[in-house]
């Protein structure tokens, strides 16, 4: 083997490669590798490494992840975590520390812990992107501690299921809870089946909910999404869709809990197509003093349209006949649908933020490029007419 001579003394290349990597030891977890399981992998990366986990099943397996720059896939078909009931630090399978992580591929479930908020991931660390994630059947899907300079992202992700038995224990649990962050991005995702709790709650100042489904489906949650300290929200080319059910009347709801006579903030629900089966209830209830922006919703549904200041501009009124399958919760349009053509160009947000729509939801977890022909169309789908051979 070469030696390199440094300081009067033989380190092995080999060695000395391992000790200071260029870019970080990108460490193999699976039942053929060295490391068995991903918490042994927690217990000897370092910063900057790369935590890659072989397809399969690990039971019972939690972990708690204090390094920095760290990234954690799954290989190709996916790795599932699932918790058995376990969590580390009483928090959730995995809890994780540093700043700058990436989880990819990965799918987490079957988290509880004794406070009754067991979570997929526990996040405490500063800024966080998760793509291609499952998060199911915990007490909480993910939920993320306090940190003003933090931004999150979550991409082609599904979050389902993730309850507390309320009647038993007068618990909610949520699928994403966000807490006091900078910046939270939620986009082509699909999130449903909250019982109770929230499908998606954030704290965050700023909040960019983009071209995702969030729906009740089964089950009926108290928000789709609720925003309860107010601040920024763009939610744009989104599905929603609120359970007969539901524990709530309204779908979204807007500093509920805070802020509520804070003008200098910004409510923008752009292109948005909401079918509400809860006689009654509302579409939107924004609770703060600021002007709700609505632009190119399509309302679907016998509901209240909105409650709280808004101005609506070029949002239809539609009964469900007009989309394509409702009951399968697919609401792409119908040829001759009234909402054809009947957009206007959104333009730009008070701050400067295009609004206009650039991709559609495809399910699942997905997007695709919004192909739009002649104007505008009203809702989260552009209909785009049969091209002949």
């Amino acid at each position: 083997m070469h030696r390199l001579i440094l300081s009067g003394c033989l380190i092995s290349v080999v060695s000395w490669l391992l000790a200071f990597p260029a870019h970080g030891t990108n460490w193999q977890v699976g039942p053929q590798r060295a490391l068995k399981l991903p918490s042994a992998a927690a217990r000897l990366a370092k910063d900057g490494d790369v935590v890659s986990i072989d397809a399969g099943l690990y039971q019972g397996d939690v972990a708690s992840w204090p390094q920095q720059r760290l990234t954690i896939r799954g290989m190709a078909g996916g790795a599932h975590l699932e918790a058995l009931g376990n969590s580390a630090e009483g928090k959730a399978i995995w809890v994780l520390k540093g700043n700058d992580t990436v989880v990819e591929n990965i799918e987490l479930s079957g988290a509880s812990a004794p406070a009754l908020n067991g979570a997929g991931i526990r996040f405490e660390g500063t800024h966080l992107t998760l793509r291609n994630c499952h998060f199911h059947h915990n007490q909480m899907g993910i939920l993320t501690g306090v940190n003003p300079d933090s931004d999150i992202l979550i991409e082609n992700s599904e979050f389902n299921d993730n309850t507390v038995d309320y009647p038993r224990y007068g618990k909610l649990g949520h699928n994403i809870y966000i807490g006091n962050i900078r910046r939270f991005t939620l986009q082509n995702s699909y999130i449903h089946d909250a019982s109770t709790g929230h499908n998606v709650k954030s704290r965050a100042r700023e909040n960019y909910i983009l071209y995702n489904r969030i729906t009740d489906e089964r089950n009926g949650s108290s928000y789709l999404v609720d925003l309860p300290d107010g601040g920024a929200g763009y939610l744009i080319g989104n599905l929603f869709h609120q359970s007969a059910n539901t524990e709530n009347a309204a779908m979204l709801a807007f500093a509920a809990e805070h802020n509520q006579t804070q003008p200098n903030q910004q409510l923008y629900l752009v292109n948005n197509t909401f079918v509400n089966d809860y006689p009654g209830g509302s579409f939107l209830h924004n609770h703060s003093i600021a002007t709700a922006m609505l632009i190119n919703n399509l309302l679907i549904g016998e509901a209240t349209a909105m409650i709280g200041p808004n101005q609506e501009n070029h949002d239809l009124k539609a009964k469900a006949n007009v989309l394509l399958d409702p009951a399968s919760y697919d609401y792409r349009l119908k040829p001759n649908a009234p909402a054809i053509d009947q957009g206007i160009s959104p333009g730009l947000a008070a701050n400067g933020m295009l609004l206009n729509p650039q991709f559609v939801y495809r399910h699942p977890r997905g997007s695709e490029k919004r192909r739009q022909q002649g104007p505008l169309d009203v809702g989260a789908y552009e209909f785009i007419a049969k091209q002949p051979d």
